[in-house]
């Protein structure tokens, strides 16, 4: 098989890459970014440097059998035109790709946060509406995808399509690029420590789904492989909640009103002092609990970690400032990131990230 990964220098693209080359049947890997790693040159693996917003992808992905579209912007939040142009119209210009040259594949990264509000702590499966909180532009972008797969899929009945939706995602060499991404350069990764964080905020709707990277990436690789289609929610247990990130953390849960907070985040946000925006932090905690069975019976998978020790390898590397071997996740970048963020404003610069 011959696989095409958009967004391959990222977080779950690396360990797409990673399992796609322990896969005899997978002979010849294309990892599509913007920036080519120069130092990590998986055996399988070509890199091409390109960005799905604006490049030509049918050369790249003419004679493949599976395209994966990983490719994906978090920043700017205070820019959501350059968001919207990467994310919807990148991801719509690859699905087009895909038609046009006859890959008979698509499997694209959605995500929990497409989901509509859930209700209670009871687990929604695939046929909850894909009908994020509107006012986040994350939500709001893998909502509007979802909604083109809907159309493509009947234009296309050729085209195998798979959507997986994965809860959040984590691995230890990618502390260095979620600290930036979210955390911003005033949040060194040193003070996540739990000496130094005496109190974990118990918010109203605060709980989520975790899964390993590499976890992720068995599931991608598995729906390339395989025949399935569809939607497929992806996630570990246990859910996380406010005492098991006080476990995890050495902290006490201190219940705290919402509205204190949001205007807190509203404010660093505005200020230019957290890339994460106040409409993020609405999304996270509205997003329902996903019911993995569909995964696990039709796809065959099984995460090899918990959500926990995911979540606790993550931590790892931001108190050790672990970052990988492709630009988005160059720890070393960490100096130079933070004085360009600094100087261009933090939430305002796209390339913070990469797809």
């Amino acid at each position: 098989m011959r696989v095409v990964v958009t967004g391959a220098s990222g977080n779950v693209g690396t360990s797409v890459l990673e399992v796609l080359q322990e896969d005899a049947g997978v002979t010849s890997i294309v990892g599509l970014c913007r920036r080519v790693p120069l130092d990590w040159r998986p055996s399988k693996v070509e890199w091409v440097g390109a960005d799905v917003a604006e490049d030509a992808l049918e050369p790249v992905f003419d004679g493949a059998d599976a395209v994966v579209n990983l490719a994906w912007l978090f920043q700017p939040t205070h820019d959501e035109l350059v968001t919207w142009r990467n994310n919807v119209l990148g991801g719509i210009r690859v699905f087009d790709a895909v038609a046009a040259t006859g890959v008979p594949a698509l499997i694209h990264a959605s995500s929990v946060g497409a989901y509509a509000p859930g209700r209670d702590d009871v687990p929604v499966d695939e046929s909850w509406p894909t009908h994020a909180l509107p006012t986040a532009a994350y939500g709001r972008e893998k909502s509007y995808l979802e909604r083109h797969l809907d159309a493509f899929e009947l234009r296309h009945p050729s085209v195998r399509v798979v959507r997986l939706r994965p809860g959040f995602t984590f691995k230890k060499s990618t502390a260095a690029q979620q600290r930036r991404l979210f955390g911003g350069p005033f949040v060194p990764g040193s003070l996540v420590r739990p000496e130094l964080i005496p109190i974990v905020p118990d918010l109203p709707g605060l709980r989520f789904q975790a899964l390993h990277s590499l976890d992720a990436a068995e599931a991608y690789r598995l729906a390339i492989v395989g025949d399935v289609a569809g939607p497929f929610n992806v996630a570990a247990d246990p859910v996380v909640d406010a005492a098991a990130l006080g476990r995890l953390l050495g902290a006490r849960p201190v219940k705290l009103p919402l509205a204190p907070v949001r205007a807190l985040v509203r404010g660093a946000w505005r200020a230019h002092l957290l890339p994460a925006s106040p409409t993020l932090l609405d999304l996270f905690l509205s997003i329902p609990v996903m019911d993995v069975t569909r995964a696990r019976a039709e796809l065959g998978w099984t995460p090899r970690h918990t959500s926990l020790e995911a979540l606790a390898t993550f931590l790892d590397g931001l108190r050790s400032g672990t970052g990988g071997a492709t630009p988005p996740l160059d720890a070393h970048a960490g100096g130079r990131l933070r004085v360009d963020e600094l100087r261009t404003g933090v939430g305002a610069k796209a390339d913070v990230t990469d797809p």
